[in-house]
């Protein structure tokens, strides 16, 4: 089962934070999430939020900022699971542009997942996901890549740029309610070739034969899975993957016999 560090492992180090891939490739996990935003100059940028506030010390929207001004922006550390400080002492981290992302990742063999966000009007901007597979090619990193997103339509549009692609669908309550439940929202995603679909954590524990049977297991991941016991319990579920904040407790688990 592969293990994936949620944005870089957000309970441990400052959310898709360069200290914390680093972090995430020393503790040898099998994959990485993050995010990315497009800068008013159509520049990628990784960063969870549309907005600068929650996790940096800007405010805005990031859309309307130049890619100069947000990549001067410094991240906030935040606190990890139960309070705790995170794990990060950078002093003066920024916000990281794609590009040098994906160039930390392309030594290791480690599985690249990026999630395709929408703005702050909740609109892809032109071009947006053309720029981003062409990134992915230029880091040499496109053959163990999957482009992810909440949105079919996106992913759609992925497949009819990339058909070579890979990519993964999240899906929680909101997401299956606003595609007309969930039988409907997996018939959805069964249909796009190949797509993986990670699935929250409660609404897969309440809809388990239904999501395996129209999957598979292959396609079929759990999110965000941090506690060490739905850990140990979801380790023994016939699903591809699990994407987790505390993916040194999923390694040290797997690892026990």
């Amino acid at each position: 089962m592969i293990i994936v560090g949620h944005r870089g492992a957000r309970n441990l180090w400052p959310e898709n934070s360069m200290s914390g891939f680093r972090r995430l490739i020393a503790l040898g996990a099998d994959a990485v999430e993050f995010d990315v935003q497009e800068t008013r100059d159509g520049k990628a940028v990784v960063i969870h939020d549309p907005l600068l506030d929650r996790t940096t010390e800007g405010a805005g929207a990031v859309r309307d900022h130049d890619a100069a001004e947000v990549l001067a922006t410094r991240l906030r550390k935040g606190q990890g699971a139960q309070g705790e400080p995170q794990r990060g002492d950078e002093a003066d981290e920024c916000v990281p542009p794609l590009a040098e992302v994906l160039k930390l990742f392309a030594p290791t063999r480690m599985e690249v997942h990026v999630e395709i966000k929408t703005d702050a009007a909740g609109e892809l901007p032109p071009g947006a996901i053309a720029r981003t597979v062409q990134a992915l090619h230029d880091a040499g990193v496109a053959d163990r890549s999957v482009l992810t997103c909440f949105v079919p339509e996106v992913l759609a549009q992925v497949l009819a740029h990339w058909p070579r692609g890979r990519v993964l669908a999240s899906l929680d309550h909101r997401s299956a309610e606003m595609l007309g439940g969930i039988t409907r929202a997996l018939a959805r995603y069964a249909a796009l070739p190949g797509c993986i679909v990670a699935v929250e954590k409660k609404l897969l524990a309440a809809t388990w034969p239904q999501c395996l049977a129209a999957l598979g297991s292959e396609r079929l991941g759990a999110w965000v899975v941090n506690e060490p016991d739905e850990i140990a319990q979801w380790l023994t579920m016939p699903l591809r993957q699990i994407t987790t904040d505390r993916p040194d407790l999923a390694l040290a688990a797997r690892a026990t016999p």
